[in-house]
């Protein structure tokens, strides 16, 4: 599941930087290791053509005009307002919710992307300037569970010349649940391409079988603003597919999670692949046990897709089954939930599968798109697809197989004693891999900023259920380390191929839930007091199950003048890791940006922030980062994670940067407007 936004949002800010002295474009070929890339050229080299600049997900530049001996000499380029506060007067539910999480992508001399209205922009990338800008004109009036978009994806028609109408189309998929075509060149829909431009994506993912809740608490709801696409689409040759995010603790049957190939220039559906099996016969059908288990719903794949299209292969991360914290009404691993799963391109074939949690209990999703590389092992180049996890694991497989390329071992897990609930005896762990994330969860590891906070977070821990990593749910209070904002996020990771380096942003923070049995005909749900602590918790209905499930973080809020809420449990909160893939070993671990101040704390470098949002890295041997709660953009050593140079943004940076070249000057993108449930600052209130 994704994350729920409760604050205000205001103006929405594209920082964009360069060196205050302009350097000369080196010579140089294509980024090694990259065979997801296209041909070689000097365009290619300078563009960010996707998401994560390559089809493959590697977020990795090979432009080194900005290198470890001249960052410190970024500067301001220029700034580019989006003015989304204008567009949510007025609304009823708009206002409290948002996150500016857009990556751009540039090609052509033209930067493209999207805000959490999903309103698309075009803006010279060397100036900043406004090309065009399109509104799909989203109802801001429903209550939608995700309000965010992070880009858009774009495809060339090759039987078309530049210049020609429909020649380069960008696509974005909707919160309210469509599928977009604009043309490049005007931003207007391509009206060829489905109704007018536009498909919506609503219809053939509806639960299994239809929804059995006549007392749905949800209404409308249940169709409306809890379906919707937050990430970009995937582009492999001449098909545009498509997932879905979708709010998977609402009932046993939600919409299905279904992946979706269309044809890029008609909108014609192609294929379309279910992550739950629905029909005996199918793959993994036996997985599922039950009367209910094959109506169940989600499973989806809410981050980006990742293409392969040397192999004609898609890579999907696939999340939770519904409802993500009870499994009782969907018995086995439940394949092919919490996976990482090959498609082939052209047919929606499946090809391989490997599961990175069984039977998932804890929202555990694999939260970010696959990155595909070429790892060296023993004088031998082998195509690798790597994912890391909420849960703090990263797994490296072959790409072409699925098989793990470093040791993956099931090791006996907590097993429950909720009536009715099933867990898998086993879970899978990188056996020699490092892992991250909260892992250490005792009385001994209480923390606060006095002696009374650290007395009260002892007395909170000793209270909580803990058994280890996949501690079953209880109906006691029962601690979640990592939590369900990780370990890994949908931020990712980046891969450098001249160093065989991947890089990931860590959060170290914990969740307490709870399963509650349903009281009929009450609609007072139980409050979640643990020892002398009452905490506010979101309550979640996990519609025809027999529980309630109750949520809350680690996070002391007792005093509404303490900002931000600090963990219960000890530094760092948040981390930058590399791992050497070469070696199997750490490269470096270091705290990642502040939480509190560092003039009254000094200790609170060392501290670490939450974070959302991902790195990028370099040829020029750096990764750039924003995420953390202290709103700064960062620029790191990639061999030793050293800070060398950072910015404050005048809003939070939840997104990814990127960069680009154009004539001759290299660029680095970071969009700035903040995260409403993180709490960072949303946009600029004057602007």
């Amino acid at each position: 599941m994704q994350n729920q936004l409760h604050s205000t949002i205001y103006c929405f800010i594209l920082t964009v930087l360069s060196l205050a002295v302009l350097l000369t474009l080196p010579g140089g070929a294509r980024a090694a290791d990259d065979d997801t890339a296209s041909p070689d050229s000097s365009v290619f080299i300078a563009e960010w053509s996707a998401y994560a600049r390559d089809p493959g997900g590697m977020r990795h530049s090979p432009l080194t005009q900005i290198d470890r001996s001249n960052v410190r000499g970024l500067k301001v380029a220029w700034t580019f307002r989006t003015g989304e506060l204008a567009t949510y007067q007025g609304t009823q539910f708009s206002a409290y919710r948002g996150a500016f999480e857009a990556t751009p992508i540039m090609v052509d001399r033209t930067l493209y992307f999207s805000t959490p209205s999903c309103r698309v922009f075009a803006l010279d990338a060397a100036t900043g300037q406004q090309r065009w800008m399109y509104d799909p004109k989203i109802d801001l009036n429903v209550d939608y569970v995700y309000l965010n978009s992070r880009g858009v994806s774009t495809w060339v028609d090759p039987t078309k010349r530049p210049g020609e109408s429909a020649y380069r189309t960008i696509f974005l998929g909707t919160t309210d649940g469509r599928l977009l075509a604009l043309d490049a060149a005007s931003g207007q829909p391509r009206e060829a391409f489905g109704k007018g431009g536009s498909i919506d994506l609503t219809a053939g993912a509806e639960p299994f079988g239809g929804s059995p809740y006549p007392d749905n608490p949800y209404g409308t709801r249940f169709r409306i603003g809890m379906y919707s696409v937050t990430s970009p689409p995937a582009v492999a040759g001449d098909l545009v597919i498509v997932g879905s995010a979708i709010n998977d603790n609402v009932g046993v049957f939600q919409h299905r999670g279904v992946v979706r190939a269309y044809d890029a220039r008609s909108g014609a559906l192609r294929w379309t692949w279910d992550p739950i099996p629905r029909e005996a016969g199918q793959p993994g059908f036996k997985s599922w046990e039950g009367k209910l288990a094959h109506r169940t719903g989600a499973a989806n794949v809410w981050a980006p897709i990742s293409v392969d299209p040397a192999r004609d292969l898609v890579f999907l991360p696939t999340t939770s089954p519904s409802p993500d914290y009870y499994g009782g009404e969907r018995v086995g691993p439940n394949l092919f939930g919490n996976c990482v799963v090959a498609l082939r391109a052209s047919t929606g074939e499946l090809v391989w599968a490997f599961q990175t949690v069984h039977h998932d209990l804890w929202d555990y999703d694999v939260p970010m798109q696959p990155i595909l590389f070429t790892l060296e092992r023993e004088g031998r180049a082998v195509p690798a697809v790597a994912v890391g996890t909420k849960s703090g694991h990263i797994f490296v497989l072959n790409r072409e197989t699925g098989v793990p390329l470093f040791p993956v071992e099931e090791r006996p897990v907590p097993q429950t004693t909720v009536p009715g609930e099933y867990t898998s005896p086993t879970q899978p762990f990188p056996a020699t891999l490092p892992v991250f994330g909260l892992r250490q969860f005792t009385p001994e590891d209480a923390w606060g900023l006095t002696p009374t906070d650290v007395r009260n977070a002892r007395e909170l821990i000793a209270s909580l259920h803990w058994e280890g990593l996949f501690t079953p749910i209880g109906l006691k209070p029962t601690a979640n380390a990592p939590g369900a904002l990780g370990g890994f996020n949908w931020g990712g990771l980046s891969y450098n191929p001249e160093r065989g380096i991947l890089v990931g942003a860590v959060n170290r923070f914990g969740n307490i839930v709870q399963l509650n049995l349903r009281e009929e005909g009450k609609g007072v749900l139980p409050k979640m007091e643990i020892g002398s602590v009452q905490l506010q918790a979101e309550v979640a209905p996990m519609l025809g199950t027999p529980y309630i499930l109750m949520r809350t973080d680690l996070i002391d809020r007792s005093s509404p003048y303490r900002h931000p809420p600090i963990p219960y449990t000890k530094p760092p909160w948040g981390t930058l890791a590399g791992v050497n893939l070469r070696q199997g070993t750490l490269q470096f671990e270091v705290p990642l940006g502040t939480m509190l101040d560092p003039a009254k704390y000094p200790e609170a470098a060392q501290w670490g922030s939450f974070s959302l949002g991902g790195p990028m890295t370099t040829a020029g041997g750096l990764v750039f980062i924003a995420a953390t709660m202290d709103q700064h953009l960062r620029a790191l050593d990639i061999e030793t994670g050293l800070l060398l140079w950072q910015s404050h943004l005048p809003a939070g940076g939840q997104a990814t940067p990127m960069t680009y070249m154009v004539d001759g000057t290299q660029y680095v993108v970071q969009a700035a407007g903040g995260h409403a449930s993180l709490g960072t600052t949303l946009g600029l209130k004057e602007a």
